[in-house]
């Protein structure tokens, strides 16, 4: 049985203290035409990529952090199948802790539906009075990785390709009832380098945001917890709720954006981020990066934020 603390999560920028994550599948992408075909960029070496993930969650552990892999925690029978799911470590889709609820995901590719089902019951076993399983009824796409908190309260979400706005809608009331008062939604390209929100955009400090520049120009619809709804541009909502906004002309959609907060002193990043286009800004050229090398794992799709889920994170004073 695992043992946890009860849940809570009020930002991406506190000290991270408990994460689920899980460990890649048993299978290898054996060319670039299959790679493609499952919407990856390249083939991939299962061992190169268990690898990859072994000093992943060392680097958590060396860093106290409680990484609970739920693959460990499968039945037989079910852990059969999951560990045939090439995508299944990518966990952060999969359900979001917002102050001391846990809400579930749907997926909005079919294919990764079975490892929702799966996380689903052990967060229901684990956490019986904080997982609401039946918040996801009716609901026809929402995947967190279309989801910042930026603080105790205001909530930032993308509908595109995985999440529907007919979803988010729906989610919206129990978001309020979590302790939040202010949503945005803002709907990005549907592109694969624009999949979900954390490849546009992340919190770097608890006053910043580093974004892809091209969200300057787009709008954000707000909507607080009396049911007053009204639009603004998506610097000024960020700025409203405390943040500046570190525009980027230049990334690598992954490596750049797709990092990890362990602490805010502490940012988790790839091995192929520019580092050095981070420092420069002012408020994160004191920070503390910790570069690990995750490339085998990045050619899912995917970078380090979206291979965590946070279960526990100190809340700022």
């Amino acid at each position: 049985m695992v043992q946890l603390d009860k849940p809570s999560c009020w930002s991406e920028h506190g000290a991270l203290q408990t994460v689920l994550v899980c460990s890649p599948s048993e299978q290898s992408i054996p060319s670039l035409q299959v790679a493609e075909n499952v919407q990856w960029s390249a083939p991939v070496q299962q061992k190169k990529a268990l690898e990859n993930f072994h000093t992943f969650i060392l680097t958590l552990q060396q860093e106290g952090i409680h990484t609970i892999d739920y693959s460990l925690h499968l039945d037989a029978v079910t852990q059969r199948l999951s560990e045939q799911l090439i995508n299944r470590f990518f966990v952060r889709d999969l359900a979001c802790v917002f102050g001391n609820k846990i809400f579930p995901g749907v997926a909005g590719s079919f294919m990764r539906r079975p490892e929702y089902d799966q996380v689903h019951d052990l967060l229901d076993k684990w956490f019986p009075d904080a997982f609401i399983k039946e918040a996801k009824q009716g609901l026809k796409a929402l995947e967190y990785g279309d989801v910042l908190i930026l603080n105790s309260d205001a909530i930032f979400i993308n509908i595109g390709m995985r999440t529907s706005l007919e979803s988010v809608e729906q989610m919206m009331e129990n978001l309020f009832q979590a302790g939040f008062s202010e949503i945005g939604v803002i709907s990005l390209p549907r592109r694969a380098d624009t999949l979900h929100l954390d490849m546009n955009c992340n919190v770097a400090n608890e006053d910043l945001v580093v974004a892809k520049s091209y969200m300057r120009f787009l709008p954000v619809h707000l909507t607080n917890a009396e049911g007053i709804q009204w639009y603004d541009m998506a610097e000024q909502f960020l700025n409203r709720h405390g943040f500046s906004v570190y525009w980027l002309e230049k990334y690598e959609t992954i490596p750049d954006i797709n990092f990890l907060n362990i602490d805010p002193e502490t940012i988790l990043i790839s091995k192929q981020a520019h580092k050095q286009m981070l420092q420069s800004h002012p408020k994160l050229k004191h920070k503390r990066f910790l570069e690990i090398d995750v490339s085998e794992l990045e050619k899912a799709g995917g970078g380090i934020r979206c291979m965590t889920l946070p279960l526990l994170r100190k809340r700022s004073i």
